[in-house]
């Protein structure tokens, strides 16, 4: 079976406390990016139960195949289950890692739902996004992969109705890396003025002056090549740009219709241009 996970943007970020455990508590509303996507093809495998190999194409990862989330998922699924087949995976990563876009929770949210088609399991989408929940704040997300409010520490998911169809977007990630360590390093929780609920029902073009990502507070100063991203994609008529999650990814939203620019940028930057679904 062949499945292409695809990637999300954060429309708005507010950090509103932090919890007694030592997480914090957010708002934001994930938008999937239908037309960024990894590709995952998975076999079936004559070698015995309970075993995978992985192979990885594209887009490095820096970690062990076991640490993969979608090796995670795998063993996710035995765990339930008590015993699988053994399967072959090729994954080709387009979307680049530690950017904010949500692409290793969206293999991993994806490979869920293929073993759950394979092998015929019959797992309900509650069940499915419990198994994700473990794997991820944002996992379950990429199940229903449709635009979500999303609150407490990004795991407490209202659907909303709010479509940018035929929304032309730029995606730039940086060849920068930002830890969470360093994302929250300076970031000081506060309850918004207004809930990013209700800044999305205005007109997009208005959302520059309200929705915002209290990240970017944190890292510009640290990274100012990545606030000139944001500035550069407001300077080329953007009506809205913003950066994901954490970063270090910065998108900008166009309207329908025109020639997306081309942007003054580094060559070692991950560029995307397309259309939202």
């Amino acid at each position: 079976m062949i499945v292409f996970p695809n990637c999300k943007i954060n429309l708005g970020l507010n950090i509103v406390n932090r919890r007694p455990d030592g997480y914090h508590n957010l708002e934001t509303v994930f938008y999937p990016v239908n037309g960024l996507f990894d590709s995952m093809e998975v076999t079936k495998s004559d070698v015995s139960i309970n075993a995978y190999t992985l192979q990885q194409y594209g887009n490095s990862i820096d970690c062990e195949p076991e640490k993969n989330l979608v090796v995670k998922a795998y063993q996710l699924f035995i765990k339930q289950f008590n015993s699988l087949p053994s399967i072959d995976i090729h994954l080709i990563k387009h979307i680049p890692s530690g950017a904010g876009l949500g692409g290793g929770s969206s293999d991993a949210a994806f490979m869920l739902k293929l073993l759950n088609d394979m092998f015929e399991k019959h797992l309900s989408t509650k069940q499915l996004e419990d198994l994700a929940a473990q794997l991820g704040a944002d996992c379950p997300f990429f199940i229903h992969n449709k635009p979500t409010y999303a609150r407490g520490i990004g795991d407490v998911f209202s659907p909303i109705d709010l479509s940018l169809k035929d929304y032309q977007i730029i995606i730039v990630k940086p060849n920068v890396f930002i830890s969470t360590k360093e994302a929250f390093a300076n970031i000081l929780p506060h309850q918004p003025s207004e809930s990013i609920i209700d800044i999305i029902k205005s007109p997009i073009h208005e959302w520059r002056h309200y929705l915002t990502n209290d990240f970017e507070a944190s890292i510009f100063p640290q990274h100012p090549e990545i606030a000139s991203i944001k500035l550069q994609l407001y300077e080329k008529g953007a009506e809205y740009a913003s950066m994901s999650g954490s970063g270090s990814s910065v998108f900008g939203l166009f309207a329908p219709g025109n020639n997306l620019p081309k942007l003054q940028i580094s060559k070692d930057c991950f560029t995307y241009y397309g259309v939202l679904a």
